[in-house]
């Protein structure tokens, strides 16, 4: 251990001594400037040296959070609160009905088998019994055509990698196909086997961090070694590209994407049904996105936001499918088509967002609308249906309502509860409101609160302000058990629909990329300081979070306003601007980032608002607790490291910066409930324990 790693670094407030990070005199040089990086050896997630930190790190943190009071009373509630049983939404494969269910505190929801529609279920797939701990999560399921297998893909620990396994419908019987080394994959099943995508195996020791390159398809035969599969596709001219396969289950119609290097795909088809056919490129412009939603005889229908920002149906005919020919179905209108779901013989499901809420309608085949579908109340919904059966299935949830599931009547436009969760809670007491911000540049930005019904606008109120702004991804109303202690101690929690966002479209995203991905810091801000204009909190009361594209959010604006917040809670943030495109698959994020190797004027704003990069000694920086996780090969812990131990060493003020570490735990993804409300206990516990609150009921 070198003696640099032995010394301590002194806070200057609540008697804390932070343990020293492995350095060294790394300078990096980008067009003629330097920049150093003084903690890079923190990059080797597997060395001595960055072990023993995180070992020193998180003792600092246990003992700091193991003395908060808060901590242990929001546990207790969370364990109450999340112990209700969750179903999903049914669906039907290959005669049987399956749904996903968990009765409230296992780790990992279990699959189960009906005969029927409400029919007795049974086990058919319990992820819990994979591992001792909870922490194999099942990714995905997918039968094949004719019935005789199903193919599961699990992950371990959540990492990306993906492994998958098979087994015989009749017998139950496990078979001995294993794959490993899939990644960002589908299953694909055509006659007696499946395509899937995957990488080499990454070099020993790197796994979590090795830069992944040259995605290949493979094609596998039931029955048969990994070793004995076929390459399909692979592209080595681009190394830096995501291929996948999907085929219809009349298995006629084979498409092939290719995505990684735009904001959207590139897409070709395959007409099975001619021997030794080809496939046809339909698309070429990886800037737009082409998602194809059904076959239907020789038309494929497709959703496409090429031509329309928020995104149109179009429809393309097998024997004549490039883009130039296809015709429209569904015009772009004032709101996002965010989804669309065949139903029955000759209907769809529209399914729209308007403000970052869902409105849905049924149509016939020509686009034609033929009713609304009413919801209980503003939310979010989600369709399952399957073309050719009548059922129909929705979810719904807000802020307040726990999922619900729903079974619709297409023809009748009537819904009745199929699954309704009962919550040891009570959602009459609270309220949802959406308001609008005015951004910097005078952008219209929506804002939801969530409060305890009677709320006095005192101008001190304990206020968590979540975001995320980025990767055209939508922040619409969901119930969340993790909030409920701190709405019921009297918290308000808000969350913004920042630009970089789907709100509103490609445009809304765009408007949030790039050289423009200030606006959605200026966003972020811009809310915060309606807040506190508008009597909700004070900059004493206010916390922020946000996790992976949101903790870059939350490091950002801490950087920029450190005065503004109180609590800041980076999770899993992409916290090196610089280097971010160097580690596993970082470089996907090139089209929302840009990367400090495209130009001089790219690289330097990049590092304008580089969390790691702003930090400044002597400033007064707000409580802040920062997570990973040793397995998180999404975005790799080293952002999170180097930024944790920049912070520490530049903290002038009184409040403590601390960095949280799980293990055996990934980016997010699958991990299992015991994980889960540990670290949320930790995370709402820090942000009470700093804001001054109690935990009441």
């Amino acid at each position: 251990m070198s003696a640099s790693f032995l010394a301590a670094v002194s806070a200057s407030g609540q008697g804390l001594k932070y343990p020293a990070a492995p350095s060294d005199g790394t300078v990096d040089i980008y067009f003629g400037e330097s920049v150093p990086d003084p903690f890079r050896p923190l990059e080797n997630d597997t060395s001595a040296e960055t072990a023993a930190w995180v070992e020193a790190e998180n003792a600092l943190t246990g003992a700091y959070l193991a003395k908060m009071p808060q901590r242990a009373k929001i546990l207790k509630r969370l364990r109450e609160v999340a112990n209700y049983e969750r179903v999903g939404m049914p669906f039907e494969r290959c005669g049987k009905w399956y749904v996903y269910a968990n009765d409230g505190l296992q780790n990992q929801s279990v699959l189960y088998q009906m005969d029927s529609l409400g029919a007795p279920r049974r086990i058919f797939l319990d992820p819990n019994k994979l591992s001792d701990d909870g922490t194999v999560a099942l990714k995905d399921v997918s039968f094949s055509n004719d019935g005789k297998y199903v193919a599961y893909v699990i992950s371990r620990s959540g990492s990306d990698w993906e492994e998958i396994f098979v087994r015989e419908m009749a017998t139950g019987r496990l078979l001995a196909d294993h794959i490993e080394w899939a990644k960002f994959t589908t299953v694909a099943w055509r006659a007696d086997g499946f395509y899937y995508s995957a990488y080499d195996a990454p070099e020993k020791g790197r796994e979590t961090s090795a830069k992944n390159e040259v995605h290949k398809i493979f094609f596998h035969k039931v029955g048969t070694p990994q070793s004995d599969d076929v390459l399909f596709f692979h592209n080595p001219c681009f190394p830096l590209r995501f291929y996948d396969v999907s085929v219809n289950e009349e298995e006629t119609v084979m498409f092939l994407y290719e995505s990684g290097e735009g904001n959207g795909n590139t897409l070709y088809v395959r007409d099975l049904r001619v021997p030794d056919s080809r496939f046809v490129q339909m698309t070429d412009n990886m800037d737009f996105q082409y998602s194809p939603v059904e076959v239907v005889g020789d038309s494929i229908f497709l959703m496409t936001n090429d031509g329309a920002p928020r995104n149109r149906l179009m429809v393309a005919a097998l024997a004549s499918p490039a883009r130039h020919a296809w015709r429209e179905v569904v015009p772009e209108d004032g709101s996002v088509l965010e989804n669309v779901t065949f139903v029955g013989r000759d209907k769809m499901l529209l399914s729209y967002s308007r403000d970052a809420c869902s409105h849905a309608y049924v149509a016939d085949l020509s686009g034609r609308r033929l009713r609304e579908v009413e919801f209980p109340s503003v939310g979010s919904a989600a369709f399952s249906a399957k073309r050719g059966r009548g059922e129909c299935f929705f979810s719904f949830t807000s802020f307040t309502v726990p999922s619900t599931i729903y079974r619709l009547d297409v023809e009748t436009g009537d819904s009745r509860a199929f699954a309704r969760p009962k919550v040891n809670f009570d959602p009459d007491a609270y309220e949802s409101r959406q308001v609008f911000v005015t951004s910097k540049d005078g952008t219209r930005v929506p804002l939801f609160l969530t409060y305890r019904k009677g709320l006095k606008l005192n101008g001190r109120n304990p206020l968590l302000l979540y975001g995320y702004g980025g990767f055209a991804i939508s922040m619409s109303p969901y119930f969340s058990y993790s909030r409920i202690p701190f709405l019921e101690s009297g918290g308000v929690y808000a969350v913004a629909c920042l630009r970089g966002g789907s709100e509103y479209g490609e445009e809304w995203h765009q408007a949030g990329t790039k050289m423009r991905k200030q606006n959605v810091f200026d966003d972020f801000i811009a809310s915060a300081e309606w807040l506190v204009a508008n009597g909700y909190t004070d900059s004493a009361h206010l916390a922020i979070m946000g996790g992976s594209n949101g903790g870059l959010l939350v490091g950002a604006c801490m950087t920029q306003r450190p005065e503004l917040f109180k609590v800041c809670i980076p999770q899993v943030g992409v916290m090196d601007m610089l280097r971010y495109h160097r580690f596993t698959i970082g470089w996907n994020w090139a089209p929302d980032y840009g990367t400090s190797a495209d130009s001089p004027e790219m690289f330097r704003y990049l590092r304008s608002y580089s969390p790691l990069h702003c930090l400044r000694s002597g400033v007064s920086y707000p409580a802040t607790l920062v997570t990973t996780a040793d397995h998180d090969d999404r975005v790799v812990p080293a952002h999170s490291f180097k930024f944790a131990a920049t912070l520490q060493q530049c903290q002038a003020g009184q409040a403590p910066c601390l960095i949280r570490i799980d293990s055996k735990a990934g980016h997010g993804g699958g991990k299992p409930l015991g994980k889960i409300m540990e670290e949320t206990a930790d995370v709402y516990g820090f942000i009470m324990y700093n804001i001054g609150m109690k935990v009441r009921r």
